[in-house]
């Protein structure tokens, strides 16, 4: 079996499917990435300690956890399978001091379904969301290497977030504003800690990263990546960064770890 690799996915908001150049760099990602046995995902938008696993029952309505967008948006659905075995494996790999929880009534967030939508439209992958515990980057690093031999069962991990979320910054909400300079800035410091494989720079983000607090005035949508990087094969390999670039300014660069 393949090894999966380990993702941090900038997400979008609902309006991301709309975005003709987003969708097409998701696309080829997807193509160009084995296909995973089943999916386990991390989102911003998830936050709950201790560690709690998702609904498995596919029929159990996806979690509209947006507000002010066109009525379409919250008619989406994404009938993935569950994947019961994979929320009993994560549980089984829990310290016996750290008990997971268990939603039955929460399935996936905008910040699993957007994406996936557009990977894996036929939306035929088991797919597993548990929530963040916490938004210590050391706490999520320790998640994502308790996680990281998932990966060679044929599970793909996903941290989603963004690499920059300043929305109360922003002045312009087109989907292709010019990127004020703290996003600018903190974009090209994070590629620049990637290239060197510098996970311990990347740990201090909130101390010296330029464009803080600006680009995270809370930092849960950058902890995603520390589970990333901690799923990762070699954390202080540089990993791959297929996506780049800008949305509505905010910095959507994605990485593939492996």
């Amino acid at each position: 079996m393949t090894t999966m690799p380990a993702l941090f996915l900038s997400h979008g908001a609902p309006p991301l499917v709309d975005d003709e150049r987003w969708v097409a760099q998701l696309q080829r990602l997807a193509a160009d990435l084995p296909r995973p046995e089943q999916i386990l995902v991390v989102s911003a938008h998830w936050e709950a300690a201790p560690l709690t696993v998702g609904a498995t029952d596919s029929r159990v309505p996806l979690t509209y956890d947006f507000g002010g967008f066109p009525e379409r948006y919250y008619r989406t659905v994404y009938p993935s399978p569950g994947a019961p075995d994979l929320a009993d494996r994560v549980a089984a790999m829990a310290p016996d001091d750290q008990p997971v929880h268990r939603d039955s009534q929460r399935r996936l967030d905008h910040g699993a379904y957007v994406p996936l939508t557009v990977m894996y439209p036929d939306a035929d992958i088991p797919t597993l969301q548990v929530s963040l515990p916490t938004l210590e980057p050391e706490a999520l690093f320790g998640l994502g290497r308790r996680l990281a031999e998932l990966r060679e069962e044929g599970v793909m991990i996903i941290g989603s977030g963004f690499t920059t979320h300043g929305l109360p910054f922003l002045t312009d909400p087109s989907a292709d504003a010019v990127a004020p300079g703290w996003s600018v800035e903190f974009d090209a410091w994070a590629h620049e800690r990637f290239a060197a494989g510098d996970v311990d720079g990347l740990m201090r983000f909130r101390e010296e990263a330029p464009g803080m607090p600006y680009a995270h005035p809370r930092i849960e949508h950058f902890s995603p990546l520390f589970v990333t990087l901690g799923a990762a094969t070699d954390p202080e390999a540089a990993p791959e960064e297929p996506i780049d670039g800008f949305w509505m300014g905010l910095a959507k660069r994605s990485i593939v770890a492996a």
